[in-house]
């Protein structure tokens, strides 16, 4: 319980954090949505953990819930990491291409 009541400070001070960013303008509101219904999401989780517990062992997992949103989490984390890492990649492609575009006008 005691671990429960961290988590939700937690989570209530990052959300609390998200709203201050977007009222000083330094996120935008896609952004400030997303990662409000993460950390919305985030606190439904610690709230409802041993209904998840309940859930995960239904399903048959030995795990318990919070070991399963783990691994999840890793999972998504690296889906991530992966999109980012091709974002990356064609914005390098794009400004390669822009600097050969001008590169070539200026020798004209």
């Amino acid at each position: 319980m005691f671990q429960q009541l961290i988590a939700l400070g937690v989570v209530i001070f990052f959300i609390a954090r998200l709203f201050w960013q977007r009222k000083k303008d330094e996120i935008s509101r896609t952004e400030f949505f997303f990662w409000q219904a993460f950390f919305l999401l985030a606190g439904l989780a610690v709230v409802f953990m041993k209904k998840i517990d309940e859930l995960v062992a239904g399903l048959g997992f030995s795990a318990t819930g919070i070991n399963v949103l783990f691994y999840v989490a890793v999972v998504l984390l690296f889906y991530v990491v992966f999109r980012l890492r091709l974002r990356q990649e064609k914005m390098e492609r794009n400004i390669t291409k822009i600097v050969r575009e001008i590169a070539l006008k200026g020798k004209e």
